[in-house]
């Protein structure tokens, strides 16, 4: 491959999962309507040809693990069998493209293949909730998150299983573009505003009789994604749900895995992304915008979350001419 895109290389692994594969292909492999294309996608296998599915449809890969070595990202979509250590070739590619820069991520099982390469050694990572005891088990030097949907360290990745590829797809494209261009995707593909990698795998609790219902934490939501830019507060999420705010609390940590005002900052912190790449406001207006009221809190905030200042972040990732 060679263009000036970034090049993402998934390795398909027999019997290969269709959904993580079709996952990633999806948001890096699409050319979206109004999305400028930025990305160029590959999908390799050790060995070339026919490679069984693990849903029965077998796939035709025509490339083998040297289409890695041009790669700005590879991802390992799944790692079926568990108990099974890669081979030397495919460990030496996995070694070799992270020692020159390029990105790796491990897809739900997939994480068991970083793992036997030394990628993730000291490091925190997750897997499917399932299989997360078994991965600590293998692989002891590995700081396991079960209760993470996906775990992005900028060189490397790690996601849960199932849907939690699509989230850490996103999360990429976010880090690569920009929220706004990762909202259009995501548009596209018909998804809900993006899910926090710190966000619980699943419901560990399972709601009573008399208590507050997902329909009440969906109202909640959907309200305050229609008001970040009013200066609400948690008492106001909680009067708007007619809950009180501890309910609040366990609706949120049961249906989101976390608080109520840790959601909420993120979302403003997401909307002023957005704003950042996709308008000429100043950023006193777009702290207004989304619900800051205090614009030294804003900038506190946004480089908290972020991890730069939101005149930085905006000379890295403004898109001028964006069609709406």
């Amino acid at each position: 491959m060679s263009s000036g895109l970034h090049q993402v290389v998934a390795v398909a692994v027999p019997p290969q999962s269709p959904f993580e594969l079709a996952s990633v292909a999806q948001v890096f492999g699409v050319a979206h309507p109004d999305v400028p294309v930025r990305y160029a996608f590959g999908v390799c296998a050790e060995t070339p040809g026919a490679v069984p599915g693990l849903a029965g449809c077998p796939l035709h890969i025509e490339d083998g693990l040297d289409l890695l070595d041009g790669a700005d990202t590879v991802i390992v979509a799944g790692w079926p069998d568990l108990a099974a250590r890669p081979s030397d070739a495919l460990i030496a590619a996995l070694r070799g493209a992270h020692g020159r820069g390029a990105r790796v991520a491990g897809l739900c099982s997939g994480a068991f293949a970083l793992a036997a390469a030394g990628l993730l050694d000291g490091r925190p990572a997750t897997t499917h909730w399932r299989m997360a005891d078994e991965l600590a088990a293998r692989y002891p030097r590995v700081d396991v998150r079960v209760d993470e949907l996906y775990v992005d360290l900028g060189d490397v990745a790690t996601s849960a299983g199932t849907g939690a590829a699509v989230d850490l797809a996103l999360a990429l494209v976010r880090r690569d573009l920009g929220a706004a261009h990762a909202a259009e995707i995501a548009r596209h593909m018909v998804l809900p505003p993006h899910r926090d990698g710190g966000q619980r795998q699943y419901s560990r609790l399972a709601p009573r009789p008399g208590q507050a219902s997902e329909e009440t934490l969906a109202a909640v939501v959907a309200w305050a994604e229609a008001n970040l830019h009013r200066p609400i507060s948690v008492a106001d999420l909680a009067a708007h749900g007619a809950v009180s705010p501890r309910t609040l609390a366990r609706l949120f940590e049961r249906g989101l895995g976390v608080a109520p005002g840790r959601w909420l900052l993120r979302r403003r912190v997401e909307l002023a992304r957005t704003l950042l790449e996709r308008s000429d406001e100043t950023v006193e207006s777009i702290a207004l915008a989304c619900g800051f009221v205090d614009l030294s809190n804003f900038r506190r905030r946004f480089a908290a979350e972020t991890g730069t200042t939101p005149g930085r972040y905006r000379r890295v990732f403004s898109t001028p001419g964006w069609k709406d």
